[in-house]
């Protein structure tokens, strides 16, 4: 007979999101956490776009592509 394992199965190594997704109704917003998504926002979004705070205001029908292209380029959203 087979003994169980004693040690337990690692949990799965998670990244820190980069950046924080939220639906705020007829608006997405995305805030930056890290360095490395504000350099991403700075480099891909148009210097007119809205912010409220730290947080980037997006339309909805913007916000699949921003986050696809944030996710493409490595970035983890929350």
């Amino acid at each position: 007979m087979h003994s169980p394992q004693e040690e337990p199965a690692s949990p799965r190594l998670r990244r820190q999101p980069d950046v924080l997704v939220n639906n705020v109704g007829t608006l997405y917003t995305f805030c930056p956490l890290t360095l490395r998504a504000k350099e991403w926002i700075h480099e891909h979004v148009q210097d007119d776009a809205q912010w409220f705070g730290h947080a980037l205001i997006v339309e909805h029908r913007y916000a699949w592509g921003l986050a696809q292209g944030m996710k493409d380029d490595g970035l983890v959203l929350s």
